[in-house]
């Protein structure tokens, strides 16, 4: 069965062209022209939509609210599409949970190319239903994370990020792997972002548990960052 893309965009000129282009290549699409329509067609076909991609300037809803609503539901991938090149507005797409980001104008074989990585990687198993690391339990399905009995409360990138550490069985990754796997775009080389992100992480664990004693993300130095699971007290367990 071939993917279903649903399609956001308030021109029509950009619609008629990428419903084009999409259905050439074998997708299935959907249309929205204004962030409710995207909502209530994204409520419709939830279990078929396997991506969207979303532009940012919308009537009604813009697309970070229509990108917020839809994460409250599913972890669907999503492409922001928007002529805002400014880094501040990729750190706020990103960040509010999109999975890549494509600046108009752009080219076609760009898009489509972000789109077979992503339905690649979507494609892939990487990930269990749930993990149990010692006092550390991640749900997938909720995206509920617990310390011991705490939860703790973690945006989308935080909690991609945690995942994607979790998922490695304690093997280091390094940043451009995290970069790729947890952002999935070439972030104009500003590399650092990751170290912001796992500053942020170790952070709701110290809040959330009330001390430094949740510090199980290692830093590798010249490597990157892995989970010691020796500060979880037991060992791994996947469900």
């Amino acid at each position: 069965m071939n993917d279903t893309i649903l399609l956001v965009d308030d021109e029509d000129s950009v619609i008629t062209y990428l419903e084009k282009e999409l259905q050439y290549e074998g997708y299935q699409v959907l249309v929205a022209q204004d962030g409710e329509a995207a909502v209530t067609t994204y409520e419709a076909h939830v279990t078929d939509i396997s991506l969207i991609i979303l532009d940012w300037m919308l009537p009604k809803l813009d697309g970070l609210e229509v990108m917020r609503r839809v994460r409250r539901q599913a972890a669907v991938p999503i492409i922001m599409m928007t002529a805002r090149d400014y880094v501040g507005d990729k750190v706020s797409g990103l960040d509010t949970g999109a999975d890549d980001y494509i600046t108009k104008p752009f080219d076609i074989e760009e898009l489509l190319a972000r789109i077979r990585v992503i339905l690649r990687r979507k494609s892939t198993p990487t990930v269990h239903d749930s993990y149990a690391v010692g006092d550390l339990q991640i749900d997938t399905r909720t995206r509920q994370v617990m310390y011991g009995s705490t939860k703790v409360q973690l945006t989308q990138r935080e909690f991609e990020l945690l995942l994607t550490l979790v998922a490695a069985n304690g093997e280091a990754m390094t940043r451009d792997e995290l970069l790729d796997h947890v952002w999935g775009v070439d972030f104009d080389g500003q590399i650092n972002i990751v170290d912001v992100y796992i500053r942020f992480v170790r952070n709701k664990f110290k809040d959330a548990v009330g001390d430094d004693s949740a510090d199980f993300i290692e830093t590798i130095r010249g490597v990157g960052y892995r989970i010691d699971e020796s500060k979880l007290n037991k060992s791994a367990t996947n469900k």
